[in-house]
């Protein structure tokens, strides 16, 4: 029996060579590839046009997007484009951002779950080709339309998945997500406390927590050396919970070991500072809230995060060789 299984991209790898992977990826049967856009290092939208433009029948999502930088008639007419180079294949993860990058850049993420649900329902009327006039705390627009004269003028089916780690935001994803992208970096039973949420808000809306899609990124490093799977990881996670506070606090690590990492690396964070300080991540930690080791131990790791609510892992390959986890978890 085939299972879904998903392909996530950051940018750990030359641009090019994830045209390769995500080609790869199709062909063992994968169900869809996720670009990253996270730290201030490669935006999710050119490389999601690159992907669907090489590939036939995978899904490509932004995993994910946040939704305080782009303009929501922009954010709306960029995913038109997608599902015009994809017709059906886009997915439009999107997610709350984090501090304290926001700060850097001058974003106040104030009303973080407000801020959200204006997002979400301008974005999808528009999507929806409805003609807009909302006007909210976050979002104020004024008849406007997806102005298409040459081209598709029926609605753009485009999933809205919403990026959530938080109770309040999960919550939230239950009520008027599509579905939700599971973080990464926790154990699988942090997914108990938030199916409980997800349920919550799903009964605002009249809905059950089957009908929620539940897709979680999974950090996944492969390698025939188990020592050397676990390394790459390590290296992962000093730069993750130093500068992800939301990540570091969902792991369960503790503060203190956070507070030694942030002690070494700067922003941002220089190769040299992360091999200094990768000896304060705990290989039990790495073993917890990853799946990294062997193939045998990669694949038990994911099927704990199924049986706790998972309905598809999105693997990220933190090092070593892609085609190995690919064909780990290939489902030709």
């Amino acid at each position: 029996m085939t299972e879904r299984v998903a392909l996530y991209l950051q940018d750990a790898h030359d641009l090019r060579d994830g045209l390769d992977y995500v080609r790869y990826a199709e062909k063992r049967g994968f169900e869809a590839v996720w670009q990253a856009e996270s730290r201030l290092v490669r935006d999710a939208i050119v490389p999601m046009a690159a992907y669907a433009a090489v590939t036939e029948r995978l899904k490509v999502g932004s995993g994910v997007i946040n939704n305080w930088t782009r303009n929501i008639g922009l954010l709306a007419a960029t995913f038109l484009t997608l599902d015009d180079l994809a017709p059906e294949r886009i997915i439009c993860g999107i997610g709350a951002w984090w501090d304290p990058l926001a700060r850097n850049v001058g974003i106040e993420r104030r009303k973080p779950l407000l801020a959200m649900r204006e997002t979400v329902e301008v974005l999808r009327r528009l999507l929806n080709m409805e003609k807009v006039t909302f006007h909210g705390e976050f979002h104020h627009v004024e008849g406007i339309e997806l102005d298409v004269v040459h081209g598709r003028r029926e609605p753009r089916k485009v999933p809205i998945m919403i990026g959530a780690t938080g109770d309040l935001m999960m919550e939230l994803a239950g009520e008027i997500g599509d579905g939700v992208v599971l973080n990464y970096c926790v154990p699988p039973g942090y997914n108990d406390r938030a199916l409980e949420s997800l349920e919550k808000g799903a009964r605002k809306a009249g809905r059950r927590l089957e009908d929620i899609d539940r897709p979680q990124l999974v950090v996944c490093s492969v390698d025939n050396d188990h020592d050397k799977a676990i390394d790459s990881t390590r290296m992962l996670l000093t730069q993750y919970l130093a500068q992800q506070p939301h990540i570091a606090k969902a792991s369960g690590v503790s503060m203190e070991v956070v507070a030694q990492i942030q002690s070494i690396l700067g922003w941002p964070a220089t190769r040299e500072q992360i091999q200094a300080a990768k000896h304060l991540v705990p290989e039990a930690l790495i073993e917890r809230i990853t799946a990294s080791g062997t193939p045998a131990e990669a694949r038990a790791k994911v099927a704990e995060y199924r049986k706790h609510g998972c309905t598809c892992p999105i693997l990220y390959p933190v090092g070593g060789d892609v085609r190995l986890l690919v064909d780990t978890f290939a489902q030709d």
